[in-house]
């Protein structure tokens, strides 16, 4: 889809460990795809959070497990089995209620063959969580595992303590600047220079990376008003877009289903028409998609 001025859609992604495919899916759809690393995931190796959960749940000490993501449960699993056999945690795991956020950690829990109790729908964040709990699983006086992506859940265990729940948080990998982040600097620049038509997040890490690297650079309002002024904002889904309202960022468009493909595909087919309404002053987020 071209922008209105009949060139090719210019995109910028802060995807990283997806790039490739990010680039190819935005290329796939007739645009110009510029694809600036924003995250690196640090494996936490010297993780006592990890060992007291095993404690606590092989002493039947943990009511229900939460499985935020993929990655991280495999993380979790690959930690645990330096000190214990494999067998022994997925029994353990057989003796308490297992929760997944969405389709990645099913995929691995499956392959393990663990059983998986109920799974949280789309958009799959910690309020389709607590939709389930609210409607199936009584949190007073259980304790609550949650394996953690990145950063901690505050608000996700707000809620959760405030209906009795103890919660005990298992963080197994954090999330850090690339090791390279010329790319990342180069993006900011580019997006201050108006060379870009939309951006798009799939995480709401990838923004705060953005805005502390345009920080350090002394370019964060310039970036900000950049993006306000000169671009579309794509955002995956219901986490991402609040942590870039926060911001003051409009998000334009969210897709229906929160995946990269999906992402794609409705932005850059929406994209002509609301860069048009930007530039008549007739801005609207994208039809059908709610505002938060």
């Amino acid at each position: 889809m071209p922008s209105p001025d009949d060139k090719p859609l210019r995109v910028c992604s802060f995807e990283s460990r997806r790039g490739a495919e990010m680039k190819s899916l935005i290329e796939r759809h007739g645009a110009i795809a510029t694809i600036a690393p924003s995250m690196r995931e640090i494996p936490l190796t010297d993780n006592p959070a990890v060992f007291q959960f095993a404690e606590q749940l092989l002493a039947g000490g943990i009511d229900i497990v939460v499985f935020m993501t993929g990655v991280g449960a495999t993380s979790l699993l690959e930690s645990l089995e330096t000190r214990y056999p494999r067998d022994l945690i997925f029994a353990a795991l057989e003796k308490v209620c297992v929760v997944v956020r969405g389709p990645k950690p099913t995929a691995v829990l499956r392959g393990w063959g663990v059983r998986i109790d109920y799974r949280a729908q789309e958009p799959n964040t910690w309020r389709e969580i607590m939709s389930i709990f609210d409607q199936s699983i009584p949190l007073q006086g259980r304790c609550v595992a949650v394996q953690e992506y990145g950063q901690p859940s505050v608000e996700f265990y707000h809620a959760l303590t405030t209906q009795g729940a103890t919660v005990l948080p298992v963080p197994v990998y954090r999330w850090a600047l690339p090791t390279d982040i010329e790319p990342l600097r180069a993006a900011i620049r580019q997006t201050i220079s108006g060379e870009f038509d939309l951006v798009m997040f799939t995480s709401a890490q990838q923004l705060h990376h953005v805005l502390q690297v345009a920080e350090e650079a002394g370019l964060r309002d310039q970036w900000l008003q950049a993006v306000h002024r000169d671009c579309l904002v794509a955002s995956i889904g219901p986490t991402a877009t609040e942590t870039l309202s926060a911001a003051g960022l409009q998000v334009d468009i969210e897709p229906v289903h929160p995946n990269m493909g999906s992402l794609v595909k409705e932005s850059i087919a929406a994209a002509e028409t609301l860069l048009i309404a930007k530039k008549t002053g007739n801005h609207r987020r994208q039809a059908g998609q709610p505002e938060r």
